[in-house]
Formats: C-alpha cells, sequence, structure tokens
C-alpha cells in the first residue's frame, strides 16, 4: 500500500478487504493439469452416459411395449367385428339362397311367372 494507483483500484473493486489479489510474480509460472482429477471426470462421465444410455433404453422398450400393446388390443376387436360381420353375412346369404325367396323375390321385383305346363320339357323328351 505504498501508493500504486492500480492498487487502490484493486481494493475500489474489491468485495471486502480480505479478498487480496496478489500479482504473478513469475509470469512463466504454468499450472500442472492434474491427472487424477481428469481421470476421476473421465470416470464419472462413462459411467454417467452409461446409465444414462441404460434408463433410454429401458423407457423406449417400455414405451414401444405399449403401444404394440394398443396395437394388438386394437386388430384383436377388428378381428372380433370381422368375425361379426362374417357371421351375418353367412345368416344372409342362408336366408338368401332358399328357395321360397328366390321364388318370391323373381315374381315381385323381376316380373317373372310361373312356367305353363306347356313351357316345360321333360327330360324323356329330350332322349
Amino acid at each position: 500500500m505504498g501508493g500504486d494507483p492500480d492498487e487502490c483500484r484493486s481494493f475500489a473493486n474489491m468485495r471486502n478487504a480480505y479478498a487480496v489479489r496478489r500479482p504473478v510474480i513469475n509470469p512463466y509460472l504454468v499450472r500442472e493439469r492434474d491427472r487424477r482429477r481428469h481421470r476421476e471426470l473421465a470416470t464419472v462421465l462413462v459411467i454417467s452416459l452409461s446409465v444414462g444410455a441404460c434408463l433410454i433404453t429401458y423407457v423406449w422398450v417400455h414405451v414401444e411395449l405399449l403401444r404394440i400393446g394398443y396395437r394388438v388390443h386394437l386388430l384383436e376387436e377388428r378381428l372380433e367385428e370381422t368375425h361379426q360381420r362374417k357371421s351375418l353375412l353367412e345368416l344372409e346369404t342362408g336366408h338368401l339362397s332358399s328357395p321360397q325367396v328366390i321364388e318370391e323375390r323373381a315374381l315381385h321385383e323381376l316380373g317373372m311367372r310361373k312356367p305353363e305346363l306347356s313351357q316345360l320339357i321333360f327330360e324323356r323328351e329330350i332322349r
């Protein structure tokens, strides 16, 4: 504190009087890297990434499982609807192919008439 103007400025910028910043005496002084600290940091990083990848894989598998489960449920519902529709169509086919229904539709919808006896050809007459 010998009246150096840089020192006065540094005291004005300080937050408290105990935080004194000393100037570096040797400008060629280089801090040596702490290899053990870097190794520990790399180990923690690798472990963290491994755990994160496992968690992401676990969540992805369960999301896919849910998605496939919903898809299977939807397909099962469609299959059940298809079976019901098939049953209804089989019933309708059986009903519509009965001789009584065919004759009724031919008479009423198509305007056909029953053949007269003179219009019939018997098998014995053909030979």
